[in-house]
C-alpha cells in the first residue's frame, strides 16, 4: 500500500480493504501474544 498510485479512488479503497482483512486475520501481533487481532477478538469479548 505504500508508495501506491492508484488510476481510481475505487481501486484505492478496494485494496484498502484488502490489506485491512489481510491485517486483521494474518498479520501476528506482539502486543496480542502472536496470534491474529481476528483470534484476539473472539476471546476479549464477554459472556453476552
Amino acid at each position: 500500500m505504500h508508495r501506491e498510485h492508484y488510476a481510481t479512488r475505487r481501486e484505492a479503497i478496494d485494496n484498502l480493504i484488502e490489506y485491512i482483512g489481510y491485517y486483521n486475520t494474518e498479520t501476528r501481533h506482539s502486543a496480542l501474544g502472536y496470534i491474529s487481532p481476528a483470534e484476539f477478538e473472539p476471546g476479549k469479548r464477554g459472556p453476552w
